[in-house]
């Protein structure tokens, strides 16, 4: 196993080897399955994502801005068909359990949608860096994303600065945006991705990162799975739920990882993963 597993965590407590995975996610911030999945099951993805984003833009506060033309959706696992699939994938599984330990936390179900129009975001991470990585060089949460298209060039990809999730410092404004005399560092090492439908990438939300200037006519939706460790805490910032039935058809593996309330009837979802910054695409 890699010297960067979770402490305790062995090859037998998982589903494949991801060594050179956890490696990569220390090293640079990022790695990737690809074709885990077949295209056609990202098509369905795809469908599920189309109705829920027109049923947010429909109510208040059912998404909310990322920036001009780009927008974030939280979404509850049983309006994603293929959420099991998703979670119950060995690599999946494996990767959270070598990186986060055996008692990871699936907190945060969503999707970004950079439509036509969406400019360059500042760059960025998702959140402040945790005490437990700052002091002990340890990652705490991981940030799955799912494609819903083959990403082109001219559709905005995702952008990412490997090695920088280390970066910190109190010229961090909110501990997020590092300041602009930095960004040409992160120019310099900026690596643009282009997923197909069916790959599946892992990072650490802790890496800088923007979405790109969408110059199609096409949006280019993403699906999140966000995943906490022990310490963790960023499932306070979701407010994702099950239904008492939908919980009944979940294989037990699967439960033991979903930390939300189970209900009677899902509410809909006003959203509170709110980065200020990436609001007007001003930081």
């Amino acid at each position: 196993m890699s010297p960067h597993a979770c402490p305790g965590t062995g090859p037998d407590g998982l589903g494949m080897d991801v060594t050179a995975d956890v490696d990569a996610l220390y090293a640079d911030g990022i790695t990737a399955r690809k074709g885990a999945f077949t295209p056609e099951w990202a098509d369905r993805i795809r469908e599920d994502i189309e109705v829920a984003f027109e049923e947010a833009l429909a109510r208040p506060g059912g998404a909310v801005g990322r920036g001009p033309h780009r927008y974030y959706v939280e979404i509850h696992p049983e309006q994603l068909r293929g959420f099991v699939d998703l979670v119950d994938h060995p690599w999946v599984r494996s990767v959270c359990t070598a990186v986060l330990g055996p008692r990871y936390r699936i907190v945060e179900l969503g999707f970004d949608v950079p439509l036509a129009g969406a400019v360059d975001q500042p760059w960025h991470r998702d959140f402040p860096m945790p005490e437990e990585t700052r002091a002990e060089r340890r990652l705490t949460s991981l940030a799955f994303n799912v494609t819903a298209v083959d990403t082109e060039e001219d559709m905005g990809p995702f952008e990412i600065a490997p090695g920088t999730q280390w970066d910190d410092g109190p010229r961090f404004d909110h501990g997020m945006f590092p300041p602009r005399a930095d960004h040409p560092r992160y120019e310099q090492r900026a690596v643009r991705k282009y997923p197909q439908r069916g790959d599946i990438s892992a990072r650490t939300a802790l890496t800088i990162h923007r979405g790109t200037a969408n110059h199609s006519a096409r949006p280019r939706p993403v699906l999140v799975l966000g995943v906490d460790g022990p310490e963790a805490r960023n499932g306070e910032r979701h407010d994702t739920a099950v239904t008492r039935a939908y919980w009944e058809t979940l294989p037990e593996r699967v439960r033991r990882h979903l930390d939300c309330p189970i209900v009677d009837v899902l509410r809909p979802i006003t959203q509170k993963h709110t980065i200020e910054g990436l609001v007007m695409g001003d930081a």
